[in-house]
């Protein structure tokens, strides 16, 4: 090969590097992912000009833990760089723990919003994405039942409870199993008990807010974390879940198998605690009552429904 075929292959093949790493860069996505804070696992892909991040629901991305201000921050897209500005927060923004005004993105930084939000921002590709979801949900869900895990729910118990009592706001906890699971068990199979697990969680996800923290806190036991939720309002919810347990057809290879649940349910201010595992505590109490009395029933701490 000559010296001037030697160079053009060399200049075209650079090119050629060179247009790869361009399509590259224009197919990843810049993303913010929510590490812990009551939106924790949660993806937003920042397609937009500007993302305005607080506890406004006009924010764009709304996140609602204590020390966030309405509009909190905003990042907003120039060129090839992604910038985060703060917004005159109250307690500022910190990106990697440096208290920051404004600050171009690197893959990878970890933004500190409120008392104990972390989000981090990343560079994805849509294969990136469907992976990272994927082990998002598997850290955050029962595998059987999709509800939150166990691990999940009492770290929201905490955030939810310190909040509650800071701003003396209402906070209502829901605790329920099936009744005579292990007959279920006996009597149908495992395989059976586990259907009637996984339609059980489906039908409770279809009667809560966004919001609520719906979980498996272990094995026919449940749990739900109700936000600004009074007591009462929390023991209505409750019967409804209830009701609609008993009334629904259970099924498993054709055969119905009959389903019910007991529920105790505890609340701010209410319930008297002095911290969140009193909260549990208390409902635990309530659920006990529930089946000591006769099962399939609704009870409040210390007060039979």
């Amino acid at each position: 090969m000559d010296d001037d075929v030697e160079a053009t292959s060399i200049t075209s093949f650079t090119e050629l590097q060179r247009e790869l790493a361009a399509r590259k860069r224009q197919a990843l996505q810049a993303y913010l992912v929510v590490l812990t804070g009551s939106n924790v696992g949660s993806m937003h892909k920042l397609e937009a000009a500007e993302t305005v991040i607080g506890r406004s629901n006009q924010a764009d991305l709304r996140l609602t833990d204590d020390g966030i201000s309405r509009r909190h921050a905003r990042i907003i897209k120039s060129g090839s760089d992604v910038i985060l500005e703060d917004l005159n927060s109250a307690n500022g923004t910190l990106v990697n723990g440096e208290l920051v005004s404004q600050r171009v993105l690197k893959n990878g930084d970890k933004i500190s919003i409120g008392a104990n939000t972390v989000v981090r921002f990343s560079f994805n590709d849509t294969l990136d994405e469907s992976f990272q979801q994927k082990m998002i949900e598997a850290a955050l869900r029962d595998g059987l039942t999709r509800a939150f895990n166990k691990r999940y729910f009492l770290e929201r118990l905490e955030t939810e409870y310190a909040y509650a009592r800071r701003h003396h706001a209402e906070l209502s906890l829901l605790l329920f199993d099936i009744d005579f699971f292990k007959k279920i068990n006996d009597t149908y199979g495992h395989l059976a008990g586990d259907a009637v697990l996984v339609q059980l969680s489906g039908i409770i996800q279809t009667m809560l807010r966004t919001e609520d923290v719906f979980a498996r806190y272990g094995g026919e036991e449940f749990a739900i974390l109700a936000r600004g939720t009074s007591l009462a309002k929390a023991a209505t919810l409750a019967e409804r879940i209830r009701a609609r347990v008993e009334e629904t057809h259970f099924a498993f290879e054709s055969t119905r198998i009959p389903v019910t649940i007991s529920v105790g349910v505890a609340g701010l201010p209410e319930t008297r605690c002095d911290d969140a595992t009193q909260l549990v505590a208390g409902a635990d109490t309530a659920l006990y009552e529930s089946k000591r009395t006769g099962r399939n029933k609704v009870s409040l701490k210390d007060v039979p429904i």
